[in-house]
């Protein structure tokens, strides 16, 4: 089929890309013409694994291409994928500029009946909205548009997998013409009778993904509900992880028993500094903000954001109780992105405990495998290393801020040797207490014995 890619973000990226795999004919649209010059000469403007290969060769075949002129795709594709963050202003409100903004862009360059389906995550009543605003901007007769919802559910660092081997593919629709085309569109992922790209011939056969047809404004409640319960899964570790450290247990240790009842289940249930990046956080106070506008009592994911909010000051706390005091005190950082396998670091809590940090005067520097050239360009006054090593040079406190499974493998024996102090503050629970201490290195980590 036809698809026409609306936004050359993460979403858009991935979404385009492995429609165009599974042998869909796929145009990406972006206002942004710099991005679209970029990505037309191979280059992409984010991290994420196996993307990078997957756009080259659907490039290279044919199958993807971009443009930042959108109105031709949007007249010839079957289906129109809008992959358009809605950010929130100040005040918690979502921003539907962007949004608006494509939806009339659409209204005047189709000609002919057209789905439009939402990927991004969107606030509830999105659709009727976007339906509304599409039939009375039209100066086209012809033109009659259908909306659809398809909530994408792809976790940056696996989203390439996610999507060719999902659990649940979740469309929300309002009209049988619209579930045909997207069955249509996603038949070889429901059926995974596809050649997964980013795995050998020698890959297991998977399960296959559980189609859940709902209304457009079901599967929009779905996603926010879905990533806010989430977001109390994380929060819930952390309190978990606080009480743990009060009493003298291990947060592992009840994580992984809690995790093991089939109701309740590991994933999520990781103790930390707490969860970022440019959508949880986002969809945490958007549900909110929903619950108290429906007169519904938000307090469960409201005490789930506020416990989160504090993750970073807490384990500030901590490093300043170890250091004593922190002005001129060298301080380097492991991981700047929000989560391993991604260069974002938006909502990252590496990067407020960096502000922290630097505000108390600390000397800073850090490592981070795909994130450095990002905080460079938010942060021009960052002290970045080529690798862990020359980062923990002469270093007072070492502090592991992102899971990325290279800081599991360094040479930590070396690094005893080149700190100044052996100190190593462990945000992630990524190493184990008993091996830190057998090569003598005061380690703290959350919710564990020191």
């Amino acid at each position: 089929m036809h698809i026409c890619v609306m936004g050359c973000g993460h979403v858009g990226l991935v979404t385009g890309g492995c429609l165009a795999a599974i042998r869909h004919h796929v145009i990406c649209a972006d206002r942004d013409a710099e991005r679209v010059r970029l990505l037309q000469e191979g280059r992409l403007p984010l991290y994420e694994p196996h993307l990078n290969e997957l756009i080259l060769r659907t490039s290279a075949e044919g199958a993807l291409t971009f443009t930042a002129d959108a109105a031709g795709a949007m007249r010839s594709a079957d289906a129109i994928f809008l992959c358009i963050g809605v950010p929130q202003l100040e005040n918690g409100e979502s921003d539907f500029a962007a949004l608006d903004s494509a939806a009339i862009q659409i209204a005047h360059a189709v000609d002919s009946p057209k789905l439009i389906v939402e990927r991004s995550t969107v606030p509830v009543k999105t659709g009727e909205q976007l339906k509304h605003l599409l039939r009375v901007t039209t100066p086209n007769p012809l033109a009659h548009f259908r909306v659809a919802a398809n909530p994408q559910f792809l976790r940056e660092g696996t989203a390439v997998d996610d999507f060719f081997h999902p659990e649940r593919v979740l469309l929300g629709l309002d009209d049988a013409e619209s579930e045909a085309t997207l069955r249509q569109i996603y038949a070889p992922i429901l059926q995974q009778d596809f050649h997964c790209p980013i795995h050998s011939e020698s890959c297991p056969p998977r399960k296959l993904p559980e189609l859940l047809l709902a209304s457009v404004r079901s599967a929009e409640l779905i996603k926010q509900a879905s990533n806010a319960f989430l977001a109390i899964k994380i929060s819930y570790a952390n309190v978990l992880a606080d009480l743990c450290e009060r009493l003298g247990g291990d947060v592992q240790e009840v994580t992984h028993a809690v995790g093991l009842d089939p109701r309740i289940r590991p994933s999520f249930l990781q103790a930390g500094i707490g969860f970022g990046g440019e959508r949880l956080p986002k969809d945490l106070r958007a549900f909110c903000k929903m619950l108290e506008a429906e007169g519904v009592d938000a307090g469960i994911p409201e005490a789930a954001e506020h416990v989160n909010l504090t993750r970073a000051e807490i384990f500030f706390q901590k490093t300043e109780r170890s250091l004593w005091v922190l002005k001129h005190k060298k301080i380097a950082l492991l991981g700047l992105s929000h989560k391993a396998g991604t260069d974002d670091i938006r909502s990252s809590p590496a990067i407020d405990l960096y502000k922290r940090l630097t505000a108390a005067g600390a000397l800073v520097t850090a490592f981070d495998p795909q994130a450095i050239s990002n905080a460079h360009a938010a942060f021009p006054g960052l002290v970045s290393c080529r690798d862990a090593y020359e980062a923990a040079e002469r270093a007072d406190a070492l502090l592991i801020l992102t899971e990325w499974d290279d800081f599991r493998v360094l040479d930590w024996p070396r690094i005893r040797g080149i700190m100044a102090r052996p100190l190593v503050l462990d945000g992630r629970n990524l190493l184990s207490p008993h091996f830190m201490k057998s090569l003598g290195f005061e380690y703290h980590s959350v919710g564990r014995p020191d």
